[in-house]
């Protein structure tokens, strides 16, 4: 009794504490998401409605949703490897595969635009090749999907690497001495294991390929109705103090990025109830 009362915050502290982070998620998440809504409809909804009618938006639109599908598989075959082969095997420069994974996340995207067109521009080190081959990369979408992708290929893998770690390889070896194939052996065994962590990488890695801006701006060249993806398309509308087609834009990623969180929150749901119904297995086993 008296060790649960010292383990007890006062009553005062724990809603002082509930009230300081509620009013920190209201005042910076909250209150600009509403902000942004408020804005896109401040002239009325047939204005709102003629802003994202625009040739220019509904091609922002596409380019954004085009670009995180183009780099999604790529992602998704990068990531499951890469956390299979760190989680399942010992080899020469392990160490150095985890690292490269972890690039993206200390590189500056703008600095990783600014790579690309150093290997792809015009007086890059391709350059001159590309441009006798009449291949177009940077100022075009090949050098956006290239640029998305070094910025989103981190989050499966990383989200797969502990879970297949923490889950070991007991399973693929048992299929592989009853007679599985390879193919097999991830089709019934690895696959339906990882399904939910990778279900929440794709997540991820979908949320930042559509709100990605610094590295897309230095290769896209800002063609308008060509590489403006809607971050850049944003961008410009506001600077031509084009308030409401800006906000119909940005209302647009807005409720993108709400569809993503309701699809992590479900994610994440799911992956807490199948722990709880295989610890629930487990449980009578270890007893």
């Amino acid at each position: 009794m008296r060790s649960s009362r010292a383990t007890q915050e006062p009553r005062w502290v724990r809603y002082g504490l509930l009230t300081l982070g509620l009013g920190f998620l209201f005042f910076f998440l909250g209150l600009p998401l509403v902000a942004v809504f408020v804005e896109a409809l401040a002239q009325g909804v047939p204005l709102y409605v003629e802003a994202l009618k625009e040739p220019e938006t509904r091609s922002a639109i596409g380019l954004t949703i085009g670009i995180a599908l183009a780099v999604l598989p790529f992602n998704v075959v990068f990531g499951v490897a890469a956390a299979w082969a760190i989680a399942k095997f010992d080899f020469t420069g392990k160490s150095l595969l985890i690292t490269l994974i972890d690039l993206p996340f200390a590189v500056s995207p703008v600095v990783a635009g600014l790579v690309f067109i150093l290997l792809f521009g015009a007086q890059g080190w391709f350059g001159p090749w590309l441009y006798a081959h009449e291949v177009k990369i940077i100022f075009a979408v090949p050098g956006m999907i290239l640029a998305t992708l070094f910025i989103t290929f981190p989050f499966i893998a990383r989200e797969l690497i502990p879970l297949m770690q923490a889950q070991g390889k007991e399973e693929e070896e048992a299929a592989v001495s009853l007679g599985a194939s390879g193919w097999q052996m991830f089709r019934r065994v690895t696959l339906p294991n990882i399904k939910w962590g990778l279900l929440y990488g794709v997540i991820l890695s979908n949320a930042r390929a559509m709100g990605e801006f610094g590295a897309v701006s230095v290769v896209s060249g800002h063609i308008r109705g060509e590489t403006n993806t809607l971050p850049l398309h944003v961008e410009i509308l506001y600077n031509e103090y084009n308030a409401v087609g800006a906000f119909a834009a940005a209302s647009i990623l807005a409720l993108l990025a709400l569809v993503t969180l309701f699809a992590k929150t479900v994610v994440e749901w799911r992956m807490k109830k199948e722990t709880e119904m295989l610890n629930t297995v487990l449980a009578p086993e270890k007893t």
